[in-house]
């Protein structure tokens, strides 16, 4: 298929089925996000020590790459990408309490930053209806860097690779933002289940990235 031509050769029934995707999507991306902060609140409340927080962040991917694909053409789909993102949600409690006891503004505004930037985002997609689809292969490469150099700076501790690997990760997840949604619109992605899962990923990494920002700018990180 041409994804170029998609919004010019879609038939009407296939509009109307990417609308309720998109629908679909954003409605359980809302609900999924608020339940993710239920459970960050709760693993703050419940001082979640970091080792804890590893494993639900590992159990929270297991179920990503191996129970997702396997449900999520079916009913059972919705209970598991709640479980995920609740995972990932008690993940962050750590992270949470660290910024809440130094700055708890830090949070806020990294709340806002990512809210602002996602709408800004998918309005643009969603007006513009652009074909972002080329910009697949670059993100991956730009994901597999940044993700090395990350794991290079656990060893080598350095304040300003830190700093780069963040700022990246921003522009890396804004980029995927653009994708995921374009994906939606030319008919790429037609699973809201899976959809939700992306856009959640996306959002929750440039979350924690601007979190790690805002502290170290600060000078509270």
């Amino acid at each position: 298929m041409n994804q170029y031509n998609v919004s010019i050769t879609s038939s009407p029934e296939s509009v109307l089925a990417t609308s309720k995707i998109l629908k679909n999507t954003y409605a359980l991306l809302s609900m999924t996000l608020l339940f993710s902060s239920l459970l960050a609140y709760v693993g703050m409340a419940m001082n979640l020590g970091h080792g804890t927080a590893l494993i639900a962040n590992i159990a929270a991917i297991a179920m990503l790459w191996f129970v997702l694909p396997r449900t999520a053409n079916s009913s059972a789909g919705i209970p598991v990408i709640f479980a995920i993102t609740g995972l990932f949600g008690l993940g962050l409690g750590p992270v949470l309490s660290h910024y809440a006891a130094i700055n708890p503004s830090i949070i806020a505004t990294a709340l806002g930053g990512t809210g602002v930037i996602f709408l800004g985002l998918s309005g643009y997609a969603l007006t513009t209806r652009k074909d972002f689809s080329f910009m697949g292969g670059f993100l991956m490469v730009g994901l597999f860097v940044v993700i090395l150099a990350a794991l290079a700076n656990i060893f080598l501790q350095m304040p300003v690779l830190f700093l780069v690997v963040n700022a990246v990760v921003i522009m890396i997840m804004s980029g995927f933002i653009l994708f995921q949604t374009s994906s939606i619109i030319h008919g790429g992605e037609t699973n809201y289940i899976m959809a939700t899962a992306s856009l959640f990923l996306s959002l929750l990494n440039m979350f924690q990235a601007l979190l790690h920002l805002l502290g170290a700018f600060s000078g509270d990180d």
